[in-house]
């Protein structure tokens, strides 16, 4: 195992195995693993580049994975450096995971100019690791110019992501039957542009349908904080149509948001989001790792499983201790 410094300088060469073994150490959960990766966070930070962040999601079957390897393969053809970061969903049982993009991503994983990270979600919030901020810091520091964050679309996943992206692109199935039920749900209000995929084959016509009948729809919301109005597209992720367009049209929201300086206006909030998160996820962490309390939770969690004290009375005690010796 290199050292840390030369793992550093193997990140800033954009070498990737010197990444992945950089990204191993930050979703580390250990005391030293957890300094290393504060020394490997601060050295990024200063060297890191521009980049532009998309978030993509949509429900399972959606094609996803396909139309990221034609969207990530269409941008290494333009001479971008691409990085993808999957976040696969753990078992809440077993805590495995699936951990199968690179298997669905055959011909993106052997482009030297893309680099692909299936993380497990580790049961975090919204399925997204905690370190993928962290993960993004370290692909910009290699030189990877753009960063497409994958969610397991379920859940608050979606939420977490669009918190940590410039673009929020929202994947659609054509004649799923909730094209406009979807329309009222919190996630297309977050989204700056809805692509109904695998508008092919038989199910072309329904993809134009959908594309008319969210497009219909979206006049009733408001411009976003920027100006933006949600696009509607239609895409064949499979056949690789549509996909050129899509880039060419996230490229506009990007120029429209650094013109009007909401792009830095955005990134600073998320800066600030990310301050409060990685606060609270100490605390947390702190808070277990406490000895006493943790003797005391096996307790007071069997009292409250029996209903012999409440899980507010049983927090209440937990925090006392906490703050007692904290003091």
């Amino acid at each position: 195992m290199p050292s840390i410094d030369a793992l550093i300088s193997g990140v800033f060469k954009g070498e990737k195995s010197a990444l992945g073994r950089a990204i191993t150490i930050i979703e580390s959960t250990t005391h030293e693993n957890r300094e290393k990766a504060n020394h490997i966070l601060e050295a990024c930070l200063a060297h890191k580049k521009n980049s532009i962040r998309i978030g993509i999601t949509g429900v399972p079957g959606v094609g996803k994975s396909t139309f990221i390897e034609a969207f990530g393969s269409m941008l290494t053809a333009k001479g971008k450096k691409v990085a993808v970061l999957a976040v696969d969903p753990s078992s809440t049982l077993s805590k495995g995971s699936i951990l199968g993009d690179k298997t669905r991503m055959v011909e993106l994983t052997k482009d030297p100019n893309a680099f692909i990270r299936p993380s497990p979600s580790n049961a975090s919030l919204g399925g997204v690791t905690r370190q993928t901020r962290e993960t993004i810091m370290l692909c910009e520091a290699a030189g990877f110019d753009t960063i497409l964050v994958e969610t397991v679309g379920v859940g608050q996943s979606e939420i977490a992501v669009q918190a940590m992206v410039d673009f929020f692109l929202v994947l659609k199935l054509p004649g799923a039957g909730d094209d406009l039920q979807g329309i009222k749900r919190g996630i297309i209000e977050m989204a700056d542009a809805l692509v109904i995929n695998k508008a092919d084959g038989a199910t072309k016509k329904a993809a134009q349908i959908a594309e008319t009948d969210f497009k219909r729809a979206l006049h009733l919301y408001p411009p976003k904080e920027n100006g933006w109005v949600t696009q509607v597209m239609s895409c064949s992720a499979l056949n690789h149509e549509g996909i050129g367009a899509i880039w060419k049209m996230i490229q506009e929201y990007i120029k429209k948001s650094q013109d009007n300086r909401t792009f830095e206006l955005k990134r600073k909030k998320q800066r600030e989001n990310w301050l409060s998160e990685i606060i609270e996820s100490e605390l947390k962490r702190d808070f277990y790792a406490n000895k006493s309390i943790r003797e005391e939770f096996k307790k007071l969690s069997a009292m409250v499983a029996q209903n012999k004290i409440s899980s507010f009375a049983a927090a209440k005690k937990l925090l006392q201790i906490h703050h007692k010796e904290s003091s």
